[in-house]
């Protein structure tokens, strides 16, 4: 993939002709009396929960209904949220006043270009817009073929009506995306068949709307039935699917979500949401979207910028520039009415022709090549709230081996820790301390992060302290000729030469060789009551 790093700020004619600027909206109502503003489906979803969990009194009937209501909660619109809202006599949280009708509030932050403050502009919602607009050029560095793609990774803004649930829902965010540039006609990919085999919950739109729950399907058997759009959007479903499991996501508490039809971006041809169960329920870490060709072209148009792809013909063809029949409709509509409605693409909206304005005869052109507009799927991760949720399904309790407390431990995989290893002398000693510094030096040069511990606690404390941050590895300098490599989930250790120790340790954590082949290759070490 090509990598790019364009401006966090975006002038409006980019977001004006992607549709974020007349778009890229939530629904907000007000306290009728203080002005407060809070997110309409957010309090209709508090309003939900809490009845079916907390009321006693309801019946089997209203929780359904309920149920249902939170189902298709994201496919609601203004008036259908706002008609629930009165229905329920939901009012302002805070004051109990009476609350506004939803009305669509834009969650781009606005600023001005210039000296003269005169040329609006905004903080980029996300970075797909600043890959959009180098296009061109991108295509160009590709050798002017498709497919291709490009990533970035950058800050994104949204100016979020009540931000809430801690680190998850935030007005300023770090995202990854990749856009990958896929002829419209042709969305195969070359790699679909190494996760057409994978099998994970996934959660279309038909279940949702139904009262189902999500449910394992096999990733061959959603794209072949059309539940999902197509094979490059399934590969990156798949591809998703790995990377969050290998980071570390338990897998049982992952699912992929489909979008119901008003809840879809408004360039979405379909989309898809990895959701992570947490405490806060299920989030949305990562979309990944087959984005309409429509945005695409209206940068075309509106923006200049010459969003087009080309295919050269081994031969030249002979094609029409309309289809026959509709050319015909067209003709026929326009002797008997005089004037036809006409959807220009481009624009977006229908024109009205009169007959004064066209004539419409049979010709055959040859073209040497095909110029179209690609379509685009779309992986979109949320860094930080990946990362909240790997914190969460990495944390547990474990019980001392006396059972007299707990001890909090981060089973983060070797691959993700953020300290990989930590080095103990065992005791104070000034031969076992240039053992670790002999050892620290390996392991700098084999690019593995650790750290060296020589406080006076014990070797029990040390290790305790290093469980509760997630290190993978801890070598213990118990000779100067040998140390002692501990594993932190078995807390099983073995014992390797020094010169060993770095290389030992970088097979692992780089996922090379696994802990069982170092238990099974090297000698055992029985720490006692050391840990204790």
């Amino acid at each position: 993939m090509l990598e790019v790093d364009c401006p966090c700020v975006t002038p409006e004619v980019v977001l004006k002709a992607s549709g974020h600027v007349d778009k890229f909206t939530d629904l907000m109502v007000k306290d009728e009396k203080t002005g407060t503003c809070y997110r309409a489906d957010h309090l209709l979803k508090d309003f939900c929960n809490e009845k079916i969990q907390k009321d006693l009194s309801i019946s089997a009937e209203k929780a359904a209904e309920l149920k249902h209501v939170l189902a298709v909660l994201d496919d609601l619109s203004a008036e259908e949220l706002g008609a629930k809202i009165k229905e329920y006599g939901i009012t302002a949280p805070d004051t109990k006043n009476p609350l506004s009708d939803p009305y669509p509030f834009n969650l781009m932050f606005q600023t001005s270009i210039g000296p003269s403050g005169l040329s609006p502009g905004y903080m980029r919602p996300e970075t797909a817009q600043g890959i959009f607009v180098n296009f061109k050029d991108l295509y160009y560095y590709n050798g002017n073929k498709l497919p291709f793609a490009a990533a970035q990774i950058g800050q994104a803004f949204r100016n979020e009506i009540s931000p809430r649930q801690g680190l998850l829902r935030v007005r300023e965010f770090t995202l990854a995306e990749i856009e990958h540039f896929v002829d419209p006609d042709d969305k195969s990919h070359p790699k679909y068949s190494e996760v057409a085999d994978l099998e994970f919950l996934m959660f279309p739109r038909e279940q949702q709307v139904s009262g189902q729950s999500a449910k394992k399907i096999r990733l061959g058997e959603a794209v072949s039935k059309g539940i999902v759009n197509n094979e490059t959007l399934g590969y990156f479903i798949g591809r998703v699917y790995l990377f969050l499991t290998h980071l570390g996501i338990d897998k049982d508490r992952l699912r992929f979500r489909q979008h119901l039809a008003n809840e879809m971006a408004h360039y979405a041809a379909d989309c898809w949401d990895a959701e992570i169960e947490s405490s806060y329920g299920w989030i949305e870490c990562v979309g990944i979207a087959d984005r309409s060709a429509y945005d695409l072209r209206a940068h075309t148009d509106k923006s200049g910028v010459p969003l087009v792809a080309h295919e050269k013909f081994s031969e030249p063809k002979e094609v029409e520039a309309m289809n026959e029949k509709e050319a015909l409709d067209m003709k026929s509509s326009l002797e008997t009415k005089g004037e036809v409605e006409f959807y220009v693409c481009t624009l977006g909206e229908n024109v009205t022709i009169k007959k004064s304005m066209v004539s419409i005869s049979k010709e055959k052109k040859k073209e040497h090549q095909r110029t179209f507009t690609p379509s685009v799927i779309e992986p979109s991760f949320g860094i930080g709230r990946i990362i909240y949720c790997l914190y969460e399904h990495s944390f547990y309790m474990r019980s001392s081996k006396a059972g007299d407390e707990q001890q909090n431990v981060f089973r983060f995989p070797p691959l993700v820790a953020p300290i990989k290893c930590t080095v103990f002398p065992l005791v104070q000693n000034q031969q076992y301390e240039d053992v670790a510094k002999i050892i620290s030096k390996s392991l700098t040069a084999a690019g593995i992060s650790h750290k060296i511990d020589i406080t006076g606690t014990s070797i029990g404390k040390r290790y305790a302290r290093t469980d509760e941050l997630g290190v993978p590895f801890a070598i213990t300098v118990d000779s100067t000729s040998s140390v002692t490599i501990r594993e932190r989930d078995s807390k099983d250790q073995i014992r390797v030469n020094v010169e060993e120790a770095a290389s030992v340790v970088k097979s692992v954590t780089d996922g090379h060789t696994t802990w069982a082949d170092a238990w099974a290759n090297f000698p055992h070490h029985s720490s006692g009551s050391v840990e204790d």
